[in-house]
Protein backbone atom coordinates (compact mmCIF):
# COMPACT_ATOMS: atom_id res chain seq x y z
CA UNK A 1 0.00 0.00 0.00
CA UNK A 2 0.97 3.63 -0.50
CA UNK A 3 2.33 5.72 2.42
CA UNK A 4 -1.48 7.67 1.71
CA UNK A 5 -3.20 4.39 2.04
CA UNK A 6 -1.58 3.04 4.58
CA UNK A 7 -2.13 6.28 6.51
CA UNK A 8 -6.11 6.22 6.01
CA UNK A 9 -7.72 5.27 9.18
CA UNK A 10 -9.92 2.45 7.75
CA UNK A 11 -6.56 -0.11 6.24
CA UNK A 12 -4.72 0.74 9.91
CA UNK A 13 -8.21 -0.14 11.50
CA UNK A 14 -8.89 -3.24 9.54
CA UNK A 15 -5.26 -4.82 10.17
CA UNK A 16 -5.23 -4.13 13.86
CA UNK A 17 -9.04 -5.51 13.56
CA UNK A 18 -7.59 -8.54 11.57
CA UNK A 19 -4.80 -9.19 13.91
CA UNK A 20 -6.94 -9.15 17.29
CA UNK A 21 -9.68 -11.52 15.52
CA UNK A 22 -7.17 -13.65 14.33
CA UNK A 23 -6.10 -14.70 18.12
CA UNK A 24 -9.69 -15.59 19.11
CA UNK A 25 -10.48 -17.58 16.19
CA UNK A 26 -10.05 -21.48 17.01
CA UNK A 27 -7.80 -23.32 15.15
CA UNK A 28 -10.13 -25.43 12.43
CA UNK A 29 -8.97 -28.91 12.81
CA UNK A 30 -10.43 -32.09 10.22
CA UNK A 31 -13.29 -34.01 12.41
CA UNK A 32 -11.81 -37.12 14.16
CA UNK A 33 -8.13 -35.99 13.11
CA UNK A 34 -7.14 -36.27 17.00
CA UNK A 35 -8.37 -39.49 16.98
CA UNK A 36 -7.33 -41.69 13.67
CA UNK A 37 -3.31 -40.58 13.23
CA UNK A 38 -4.05 -41.49 9.44
CA UNK A 39 -6.57 -38.82 9.18
CA UNK A 40 -4.56 -35.26 8.73
CA UNK A 41 -5.71 -32.22 10.60
CA UNK A 42 -5.84 -30.34 7.04
CA UNK A 43 -9.46 -28.75 7.36
CA UNK A 44 -12.21 -31.12 5.39
CA UNK A 45 -15.93 -30.15 5.69
CA UNK A 46 -17.85 -32.57 7.87
CA UNK A 47 -20.42 -33.84 5.52
CA UNK A 48 -21.63 -37.22 7.28
CA UNK A 49 -25.66 -37.59 8.18
CA UNK A 50 -24.38 -38.61 11.65
CA UNK A 51 -21.68 -36.05 12.31
CA UNK A 52 -21.67 -34.15 15.20
CA UNK A 53 -19.29 -31.37 13.76
CA UNK A 54 -22.02 -30.91 10.54
CA UNK A 55 -24.93 -30.37 12.91
CA UNK A 56 -22.80 -27.90 15.03
CA UNK A 57 -23.04 -29.81 18.93
CA UNK A 58 -22.03 -28.68 21.62
CA UNK A 59 -18.39 -29.77 22.89
CA UNK A 60 -17.07 -30.25 19.45
CA UNK A 61 -14.81 -28.46 17.45
CA UNK A 62 -15.81 -25.17 15.40
CA UNK A 63 -16.23 -25.25 11.45
CA UNK A 64 -15.07 -22.70 8.87
CA UNK A 65 -17.93 -20.21 8.28
CA UNK A 66 -17.74 -16.73 6.91
CA UNK A 67 -18.11 -15.65 10.09
CA UNK A 68 -14.85 -16.01 10.82
CA UNK A 69 -13.11 -13.94 7.80
CA UNK A 70 -11.37 -10.58 7.90
CA UNK A 71 -11.91 -7.28 6.86
CA UNK A 72 -12.21 -6.67 3.30
CA UNK A 73 -9.35 -3.79 3.19
CA UNK A 74 -7.23 -6.06 4.94
CA UNK A 75 -7.39 -9.17 2.71
CA UNK A 76 -4.17 -10.47 0.80
CA UNK A 77 -2.53 -8.16 2.86
CA UNK A 78 0.84 -8.72 4.59
CA UNK A 79 0.80 -7.53 7.86
CA UNK A 80 2.91 -4.67 7.08
CA UNK A 81 0.00 -3.26 4.97
CA UNK A 82 1.73 -4.03 1.31
CA UNK A 83 0.82 -6.79 -1.19
CA UNK A 84 2.69 -9.60 -1.56
CA UNK A 85 4.14 -10.57 -4.84
CA UNK A 86 6.76 -13.68 -5.33
CA UNK A 87 9.68 -13.29 -7.45
CA UNK A 88 11.45 -15.67 -9.17
CA UNK A 89 13.66 -13.81 -11.61
CA UNK A 90 15.45 -9.82 -12.38
CA UNK A 91 12.21 -9.30 -14.60
CA UNK A 92 9.45 -9.93 -11.99
CA UNK A 93 11.07 -7.54 -9.68
CA UNK A 94 10.76 -4.99 -12.92
CA UNK A 95 6.78 -5.14 -12.70
CA UNK A 96 6.49 -4.44 -8.94
CA UNK A 97 5.06 -1.27 -7.71
CA UNK A 98 7.27 -0.26 -4.09
CA UNK A 99 3.90 1.72 -3.08
CA UNK A 100 1.86 -1.34 -2.56
CA UNK A 101 3.67 -4.34 -3.03
CA UNK A 102 6.29 -6.06 -1.21
CA UNK A 103 8.66 -8.90 -2.81
CA UNK A 104 8.71 -12.53 -1.11
CA UNK A 105 12.11 -14.36 -3.27
CA UNK A 106 11.18 -18.03 -4.09
CA UNK A 107 12.86 -20.56 -2.21
CA UNK A 108 13.49 -22.08 -5.46
CA UNK A 109 15.85 -19.36 -6.30
CA UNK A 110 19.69 -19.65 -5.84
CA UNK A 111 21.86 -17.67 -2.93
CA UNK A 112 23.69 -15.85 -6.22
CA UNK A 113 20.56 -14.64 -7.81
CA UNK A 114 18.93 -13.97 -4.42
CA UNK A 115 21.87 -11.68 -3.87
CA UNK A 116 21.39 -9.67 -6.80
CA UNK A 117 17.69 -9.32 -6.49
CA UNK A 118 17.90 -8.15 -2.91
CA UNK A 119 20.72 -5.32 -4.48
CA UNK A 120 18.15 -4.50 -7.11
CA UNK A 121 15.00 -3.96 -4.60
CA UNK A 122 17.12 -1.92 -2.22
CA UNK A 123 17.99 0.33 -5.48
CA UNK A 124 14.44 0.42 -6.32
CA UNK A 125 12.85 1.18 -2.33
CA UNK A 126 11.15 -2.23 -2.76
CA UNK A 127 10.71 -4.20 0.62
CA UNK A 128 11.85 -7.50 0.67
CA UNK A 129 10.07 -9.44 3.04
CA UNK A 130 12.11 -13.25 3.14
CA UNK A 131 15.76 -10.54 3.04
CA UNK A 132 19.20 -12.79 2.93
CA UNK A 133 21.15 -13.37 6.35
CA UNK A 134 23.56 -11.50 7.30
CA UNK A 135 26.87 -12.47 7.46
CA UNK A 136 28.69 -12.15 10.43
CA UNK A 137 32.62 -11.46 10.47
CA UNK A 138 33.25 -14.56 12.64
CA UNK A 139 31.34 -17.09 10.16
CA UNK A 140 33.40 -15.69 7.36
CA UNK A 141 37.15 -16.65 9.41
CA UNK A 142 35.56 -20.20 9.95
CA UNK A 143 34.06 -20.45 6.39
CA UNK A 144 37.74 -19.98 4.85
CA UNK A 145 39.15 -22.49 2.76
CA UNK A 146 41.39 -24.99 4.99
CA UNK A 147 44.93 -26.28 3.83
CA UNK A 148 44.72 -29.58 2.10
CA UNK A 149 47.03 -32.65 3.35
CA UNK A 150 49.33 -32.25 0.14
CA UNK A 151 50.00 -28.25 0.95
CA UNK A 152 50.69 -28.85 4.60
CA UNK A 153 53.30 -31.83 3.53
CA UNK A 154 54.68 -29.16 1.28
CA UNK A 155 55.13 -26.73 4.17
CA UNK A 156 56.63 -29.47 5.87
CA UNK A 157 59.57 -30.25 3.60
CA UNK A 158 59.96 -26.42 2.76
CA UNK A 159 60.72 -26.02 6.29
CA UNK A 160 63.04 -29.13 6.93
CA UNK A 161 64.75 -28.06 3.73
CA UNK A 162 65.21 -24.64 5.19
CA UNK A 163 66.62 -26.14 8.71
CA UNK A 164 68.98 -28.35 6.52
CA UNK A 165 70.40 -25.62 4.87
CA UNK A 166 71.12 -23.93 8.00
CA UNK A 167 72.99 -26.05 9.55
CA UNK A 168 75.11 -26.42 6.64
Amino acid sequence: MSEKELEKPATKQALALRQRHKGKKPKFRRQESWRYKRVSEVWRKPDGIDSKMRIKKKGWPKSAEIGYRGPKVARRLHPSGYKEVLVRTMDDLGKVDPKTQAVKIAHTVGMKKRAEISIRAGERGVLVLNPLPEVKPEEEAEEAPKETEAETKEKEATEEKEEEEKKS
